[in-house]
């Protein structure tokens, strides 16, 4: 009696021992998976009816998830496509109405008739900055790949940015200086740094009541910031809202300049906050650091 309880011991112990090592090699194979995004279905060496079932259910699960994942890959494909038809439907009759504008002002001679066309031209192309920003918060919205990350002097790349927009600075009567600046590497999208940086010059473009200030500061993280003055009287973090208008009674547009800014910072995994302090407002934006 003691021989065979302990030979159904030693294979109870035994059995245990098979199913760890198989409950293991589902828990590698899962892993692997996740690591190395295979399509790999789930196999077992040990036939156990639990085991074979839980397997099964892991499978159909793993199935589902990536047809989901498909179909998701293809809608945002499609709204891309859509996007793309929009913008170009849209960018077609205000290129007309602009180049018949211009027609037209080559054309009157009274003053006032010309200040009113002029007027008009103003407000066509505010239009067109809203659906270029519109269909670029879009498009960003629904991109699927991930920020292609890069060692970047933030700085140098900042000081280029505005030396690019140096004559729309200069039509607008506007500068931008940059103060305080620290030697500083942030871990980031190139490109979608550039599109942060340049919304940033023209939100002072727009709203500065003077010169503005960039300033880049070394901490735990990569972070820069833009202040001017300004009569800004909401809530600051009210800004980064999609077409936020502070005073919806006037004519003065809303905007996505800073949506888009927030949006591309947190893609890059940074965050984004605005504050008022003396008159001026202050927009920073804080990336990784790269050393």
């Amino acid at each position: 009696m003691v021989l065979i309880l302990s030979a159904v011991i030693v294979i109870l112990v035994g059995y245990v021992i098979l199913l760890r090592k198989q409950v293991n090699k589902i828990n590698r194979q899962l892993e692997k998976r996740r690591k190395e995004n295979t399509r790999q279905p789930i196999s077992l060496e040990l036939i156990d009816s639990g085991l074979t079932s839980l397997a099964g259910n892991i499978n159909r699960c793993l199935k589902s998830e990536e047809k989901l994942r498909e179909e998701t890959v293809r809608r945002e494909k499609e709204q891309k496509e859509m996007i793309a038809d929009l913008s170009h439907d849209l960018r077609t009759p205000l290129t007309a109405i602009k180049g018949y504008q211009q027609l037209l002002m080559a054309t009157l001679t009274e003053e006032g008739q010309r200040e009113r066309l002029r007027t008009a031209q103003k407000h066509a192309d505010e239009l067109g900055k809203m659906i270029e920003q519109f269909f670029e918060y879009s498009l960003f919205s629904y991109k699927a790949s991930e920020p292609k990350c890069e060692r970047i002097n933030l700085g140098a790349l900042i000081a280029e940015c505005i030396a690019e927009m140096v004559p729309v600075l200069e039509e607008h009567k506007l500068s931008i200086r940059m103060k305080e600046t620290d030697l500083v590497y942030a871990k980031a999208d190139k490109e979608m740094l550039i599109r942060i940086i340049q919304n940033l010059i023209r939100n002072c473009l727009a709203y500065a009541e003077s010169d503005a200030v960039v300033r880049v500061v070394k901490t735990k993280k990569a972070v820069f910031s833009f202040g001017n003055r300004t009569t800004v009287t909401a809530d600051p973090d009210r800004l980064f809202v999609r077409f936020y208008r502070e005073d919806r009674s006037t004519s003065r547009p809303g905007g996505m300049g800073l949506a888009i800014v927030k949006l591309l910072a947190e893609q890059m995994g940074g965050t984004v906050r605005a504050r008022k302090k003396d008159g001026w407002l202050w927009i920073y934006v804080e990336l990784p650091s790269d050393g």
